[in-house]
């Protein structure tokens, strides 16, 4: 199989599985499902085009793993954290403000995500399962380094916040625990991190630059698009305190808060 064919497989692939999104919201009318389908579709195209590719084996696997593992843990964080919930607001609020047109648009909504899908899997793994040779082994110790450092920590940052929503006595509060306490975002910190691990695996390797996209383009949704601007939009309305903490917290990269 080419790369061309193993990519046009990849459009059938997200596009049937945020329509299976879609058929699943109608039934239960919460939104919130189609982000863990998002992370274990991602993951999956890594194992897909590792099984496909052409790329020394060693590489394929390695490709294959890092990606399916992140996309796995991930899409299960995000399914248990919405499971028997109230829809996510961002959604709730797309509904209410489409509404006749909801369902339909909430089609097309979940398809224009694919966009995103297919840059992130085309610039991260597709390239590396179809490279000619293997980068050297210490591009391959560096990048597991990379990939357990990020899916560890952003692992941590997810339960630090879960446990802190879970206690009562923090109803309303601002989350300034761990690692929230350096940054607003921590998870996303560990998130464009781990984009990086494709990178390096990218080593001399022509047109290597091009997985650069990859964390690219995860910075610019969560940092432009559909994370933050969104998120803190709304906790700012929400929390009396979100405001000073914004003033005083890292936005993205840990650092020590300010006075």
């Amino acid at each position: 199989m080419t790369s061309l064919e193993a990519f046009l497989y990849s459009v059938a692939i997200v596009f049937a599985a945020k329509t299976f999104a879609w058929v699943v919201q109608l039934r239960t009318r919460n939104g919130g499902l189609v982000d863990s389908v998002w992370a274990v579709t991602l993951g999956g195209l890594a194992g897909f085009y590792a099984v496909v590719g052409d790329a020394p084996l060693v590489l394929r696997w390695a490709v294959g793993a890092m990606g399916g593992v992140w996309g796995l843990r991930l899409g299960v964080h995000l399914f248990l954290r919405n499971w028997g919930k109230p829809e996510d607001w961002r959604y709730a609020k797309f509904r209410k403000d489409w509404g006749a047109h909801a369902d339909r648009n909430m089609f097309w909504f979940f398809q224009f995500q694919n966009l995103f899908t297919l840059m992130l899997s085309a610039s991260a793994f597709l390239p590396l399962v179809f490279r000619d040779d293997a980068p050297p082994v210490a591009c391959y110790m560096a990048a597991i380094a990379i990939w357990v450092t990020s899916v560890v920590g952003e692992g941590i940052a997810d339960a630090q916040l879960e446990r802190f929503r879970a206690d009562p006595a923090n109803k309303g509060e601002v989350c300034r625990v761990g690692l929230w306490r350096w940054s607003r975002h921590p998870n996303y910190f560990f998130e464009c991190l781990h984009w990086f691990a494709y990178v390096v695996l990218a080593w001399g390797m022509p047109w290597g630059w091009v997985t650069l996209g990859a964390p690219l383009v995860m910075a610019f949704l969560l940092m432009k698009m559909s994370g933050v601007p969104l998120m803190e939009a709304e906790m700012i309305r929400r929390k009396p305190g979100y405001a000073e903490y914004v003033r005083q917290t890292s936005a993205l990269i840990p650092l020590p808060p300010r006075a």
